[in-house]
């Protein structure tokens, strides 16, 4: 049987002589209902469909892998747009994050692993010798800072491999680079606070200088001995 909704001649003929109704139009799509379409199309691209326990997960929370397994399914180009940006991500954090330990150096790398450290790398170098107990307590206290500050190079190297004749009476010193140029020196005993130097205070004073992007606002040392005036003024008010 001849489809009356057919665009012909004989069913022109028909559609005059009222034997068939007039054909029936496609419905009409408006212009919000393309935008859902659209904003379907674009949520189709950018979730996994449904698996075990998981809705929706998002690409951005997709590892490498998972997106060239799904590189058959979804359109390539978005999907290759991602890669890149999470390739770019995981290399920007990569470059960040590769200190985290406190290395030996000699005089002979001093120029290499200190002043052509490379563009904003910040660079912390204790210089030490053994046998000297604030020299291990520095030490000590710049191991823990490393892990926390990735992103700063933290060296040591025994006094006199850099400086020949370095006197002894200097140690520790520590000095800050910043881009191949000294920001900041500690020279000897005083200027580091001697051995009841915590490891709050030498990041606050490497924070000082910018070295670490330390959370310490003020100096800790200043803090505890208000903290032992107070409690001194406490007890003496007890006799009045």
């Amino acid at each position: 049987m001849q489809d009356p909704n057919e665009d012909t001649e004989w069913n022109d003929v028909l559609r005059a002589k009222g034997i068939i109704g007039p054909r029936h139009k496609e419905a009409e799509i408006t212009e919000d209902q393309i935008q859902v379409l659209m904003d379907e199309a674009i949520q189709r691209r950018t979730d996994l469909p449904h698996s075990e326990g998981q809705r929706d997960k998002k690409i951005n929370d997709m590892s490498l892998d998972e997106l060239e397994e799904l590189e058959d399914s979804e359109d390539e180009a978005v999907l290759e747009q991602y890669r890149q940006k999470r390739i770019a991500e995981m290399r920007a954090t990569s470059e960040k994050a590769r200190f985290g330990s406190v290395r030996e150096i000699s005089g002979q790398d001093y120029v290499s692993e200190v002043t052509k450290a490379g563009e904003g790398i910040w660079v912390v170098l204790h210089l030490y010798a053994n046998g000297v107990p604030l020299c291990a307590l520095i030490h000590h206290h710049m191991k823990q800072l490393a892990v926390r500050f990735p992103h700063t190079k933290f060296l040591r190297s025994v006094a006199t491999t850099c400086i020949p004749n370095f006197p002894e009476k200097n140690l520790p010193t520590i000095f800050i680079y910043h881009q191949g140029a000294m920001r900041k020196q500690f020279i000897g005993p005083l200027e580091l606070r001697g051995d009841k130097l915590t490891v709050e205070e030498l990041e606050f004073m490497l924070g000082q200088v910018g070295a670490v992007s330390t959370e310490i606002t003020e100096d800790p040392k200043p803090q505890i001995r208000d903290k032992l005036l107070c409690e001194l003024e406490d007890k003496s008010s007890e006799f009045y």
